[in-house]
């Protein structure tokens, strides 16, 4: 590949338009009176040498990488809650300004490392002094819980160079287990605190009617 940049360029636009739109939903939760299923977003384009070292990982030649390697650019929405995951990726399905091209539940379906996420597979229009161009985009949404998890992991796989030791990884798969398990019970909590307050409310409007 002679220049990276020039390649990179229109996933660098797709991820920064994106971004703006999803914190732009964010903040239009944020000025009604409902939950707002997006925490916050993140995004990125890969990096080269990351780039080099999947290519060769995955035995994807140079040539294809546009359609071999779908993480080229990645965007991330974390949310507080799981059932939140559910109401962005429904959000996300009612969009017209892209395509949704592939769905993988590693929620439902984890890896056998306990990751947990929930990945969509986008192709981003992209208006360049070209004409328009698609581009493959990565969106993940994962919890704040999975994310702390995935984080830390990734760090580690980092370290290990990609073999961390069993010991480890047992470790990170019941700390994957845990995580889930406070994802479950903040619903619960969630839930249980929503009906107190409705009941509460009720009573105040009995009480304002006798």
């Amino acid at each position: 590949m002679s220049n990276w940049e020039i390649f990179l360029t229109p996933y660098k636009q797709a991820v920064d338009e994106l971004k703006i739109k999803l914190k732009g939903i964010r903040e239009q939760y944020q000025q009604s009176s409902k939950h707002t299923p997006i925490e916050f977003v993140t995004a990125r384009v890969k990096p080269v040498t990351s780039i080099l070292d999947k290519a060769k990982r995955k035995n994807v030649p140079l040539d294809q990488l546009e359609e071999g390697m779908q993480d080229l650019a990645g965007v991330r929405i974390v949310t507080q809650f799981v059932e939140d995951i559910e109401t962005v990726v429904e959000l996300i399905r009612t969009r017209r300004d892209f395509e949704i091209v592939e769905e993988r539940d590693y929620i439902f379906d984890k890896k056998p490392s306990g990751y947990r996420s929930y990945h969509l597979v986008l192709r981003y229009p992209v208006q360049t002094i070209e004409g328009e161009k698609k581009v493959l985009v990565e969106l993940q949404v994962r919890t704040l819980a999975m994310n702390f998890w995935a984080t830390i992991e990734h760090s580690l796989n980092y370290k290990y160079s990609g073999e961390i030791p069993e010991d480890i990884k047992m470790r990170l798969q019941r700390a994957a287990e845990a995580a889930f398990k406070l994802d479950e019970e903040m619903s619960i909590i969630r839930d249980e605190v929503r009906d107190a307050q409705e009941i509460i409310t009720t009573k105040q409007e009995q009480g304002r009617k006798l």
